[in-house]
């Protein structure tokens, strides 16, 4: 048991030496593999940052997928994507104006939608589909000034709305010195038919509609004389610019205005396309394509002049 329990203590002791003197080297040589490795990896580092810092300093942006970013679906000009404010305009620009500048196919022509209720003093319910006087009279400013700008056509498919603000817009329409043409889709209702004659010439589509009736009002009204003068007046305002701007007689204006046998609850006649060209209230049936060669006559003839 003796010689035994010798011979493993001298067994272990030399097991013990072997390990002792085998790891040193075994340890350097796995530190050298691992610096090797460490060194190798550390020059593939340098390498991709040397090719990423080249594209980097070549275009002066980080470059992905072949040196090109992806396209932006929101913008609607299709072009490159240069992370400024341009997309987010655009879109407030739909929202709000309800028109898009960017595609517009020619850039001699402005084109200005009139569309919903015209929206005058007060606002009017989020629900409501509205055109914005604030909105519409800087455009057409901007047409006039714009010296790239040849000609302005509106599309106008409104029930009316404000008629102070209608009637500005009208006024200011009628005063530029830029040929304009206005075309009536859908319908050109009530503050409309002003809005429709204030072009130098008029167009409204087969099926459009214009309705021809007196101002009327909502909300507290002073039963007095003096509130009958003013709608008296002002509906006197609207007439006469209607009748200076287009080629209807003042009587029959008149008389399909305060008819009574026409619309159920209400003063005044609905008149389909044929009617408004017969009594000279439009100009022309047609459409966008008619519209676009008439203005385009315009331009030429404004431009000769």
């Amino acid at each position: 048991m003796e010689n035994k329990n010798v011979n493993n203590k001298v067994a272990l002791n030399n097991l013990d030496l072997s390990m002792k003197t085998n790891n040193p080297g075994n340890n350097q040589n796995e530190r050298q593999d691992l610096r090797q490795n460490s060194n190798s990896n550390n020059n593939n580092n340098k390498n991709t940052n040397s090719r990423y810092q080249e594209n980097t300093n070549q275009n002066g942006r980080t470059n992905i997928n072949n040196n090109q970013e992806p396209a932006n679906p929101f913008l609607f000009s299709g072009s490159e994507n240069k992370n400024d404010s341009d997309s987010d305009e655009q879109l407030e620009n739909v929202k709000e104006v309800g028109s898009v500048t960017d595609i517009n196919p020619v850039k001699d022509i402005c084109f200005i939608s009139i569309i919903g209720e015209i929206e005058g003093h007060n606002s009017l319910p989020p629900q409501s589909k509205t055109t914005k006087y604030e909105h519409i009279i800087p455009m057409i400013i901007g047409a006039e000034m714009d010296p790239q700008i040849k000609g302005v056509l509106l599309l106008i498919n409104t029930i009316g709305g404000d008629v102070e603000a209608g009637l500005a817009i009208s006024e200011l329409i009628a005063s530029i010195t830029k040929p304009t043409v206005s075309l009536v889709l859908g319908g050109g209702h009530s503050i409309g038919t002003a809005l429709a004659v204030a072009a130098r010439y008029s167009l409204i589509a087969p099926t459009g509609t214009m309705t021809i009736h007196p101002i009327r009002t909502n909300g507290f009204v002073i039963g007095v004389p003096q509130t009958f003068r003013y709608f008296q007046k002002m509906q006197e305002r609207i007439t006469n610019f209607i009748v200076s701007n287009s080629r209807v007689d003042r009587e029959a204006l008149l008389k399909y205005m305060y008819d009574t046998d026409e619309i159920a609850n209400d003063v005044g006649t609905v008149l389909n396309a044929d009617e408004v060209v017969d009594i000279g209230l439009i100009d022309e049936i047609g459409g966008f394509s008619s519209a676009m060669t008439i203005l385009r006559d315009l331009i030429d003839k404004n431009s000769n002049a």
